[in-house]
């Protein structure tokens, strides 16, 4: 068993250099959203760790079966008499017993039985470690998925500090959190690789996930169950952050939006007021207030994630023709 776990972690390394090397070559420019891909095999997180080391483990002990199902097949294969259209039928061996083909294939059977074995045994050992995460210090977050975006529900005490947000989750490094998943509509799940597995969203009904990012960064989850024609839209960021970042992007939150100062700003709120932008998009402090995707509170060009990238995308069509939000 020790060896085996060994051997993951050794292979581990060679296959994580071995995608890093390949992802060198990507023409990738180097930015927050690209810094961490969607990569199961670059955890960032406990629970990441603990799967990718599952799966390792796995990958060794199916390689090494395949390979020697490879090399008896081929042995076989080898050690076949030949024969032509001349040769009679044999036949004899129909009569006979094979006591070393016997004894192969109870061997085989109990080598293939002694590891699943270990992998059930790994699979206990790994779920375990999944769930024994201290939580006392934990941040909590109601994220309910919606065909096609995600709303953040941050729950604090008192009630008047909670806050809403929407395709993005910040979350504390170091620090545990506990998201309560929620469905409107459909089937969903909820997947971000680098921090934990996934986690199934059904309707009607409320799951718990729990993580922890070790590491600073924006990691890229997504919807990993179909959930209709915009389920490839279905994204979302966590962006893991010191605690003292996290406080003050925290209170900010809370915050109404800033009111403009420049003239530009001025024209841009009176237009977005002013159309159906207001329809679908929340900016707090104003009169936008829809409880519908894309939540613009506290927007700045600097941001990330699938909301702020549409309401780019929506400026940019509304500023080459404003009267089609009119």
């Amino acid at each position: 068993m020790r060896g085996l776990i060994v051997g993951g972690l050794v292979m581990r390394g060679i296959l994580s250099a071995a995608f890093a090397a390949g992802l060198a070559t990507l023409p990738l420019h180097a930015s927050p959203q690209t810094a961490n891909l969607q990569n199961a095999m670059q955890p960032a997180g406990v629970q990441a760790e603990k799967i990718l080391d599952l799966g390792y483990l796995t990958f060794i002990i199916c390689t090494l079966v395949f390979i020697a199902i490879l090399a008896a097949f081929f042995y076989a294969i080898k050690r076949a008499p030949r024969a032509d259209e001349s040769t009679a039928a044999e036949v004899s061996f129909l009569r006979e017993t094979e006591p070393g083909s016997k004894r192969a294939v109870l061997l085989a059977v109990a080598i293939s039985t002694l590891l699943l074995l270990v992998l059930l045994v790994a699979d206990v050992f790994t779920g375990r470690a999944l769930s024994q995460m201290p939580l006392s210090d934990g941040i909590h977050i109601e994220l309910t998925s919606h065909r096609w975006w995600w709303e953040a529900r941050y729950t604090a005490d008192p009630p008047s500090r909670m806050f809403t947000t929407a395709n993005e989750l910040h979350i504390p490094v170091g620090k545990p959190v506990v998201i309560s998943l929620k469905s409107s509509d459909v089937i969903h799940s909820f997947w971000v690789p680098n921090l934990h597995g996934k986690k199934d969203m059904i309707p009607g009904r409320t799951a718990t996930i729990t993580l922890r990012a070790d590491k600073p960064g924006v990691y890229r989850g997504q919807c990993a169950e179909f959930c209709g024609y915009q389920h490839a839209k279905m994204a979302l960021l966590v962006i893991a952050e010191p605690q003292e970042q996290y406080d003050a992007w925290a209170e900010q939150q809370r915050r109404p939006a800033a009111a403009p100062t420049t003239a530009s700003a001025i024209a841009g709120q009176k237009l977005f007021l002013g159309t159906t932008c207001v329809s679908c998009h929340t900016v707090r402090g104003t009169s936008a207030q829809a409880i519908m995707p894309y939540g613009a509170r506290h927007f700045r060009a600097g941001d990330t994630g699938a909301g702020p990238y549409a309401l780019r995308q929506q400026a940019d069509n509304c500023s080459r023709d404003p009267a089609q939000f009119a």
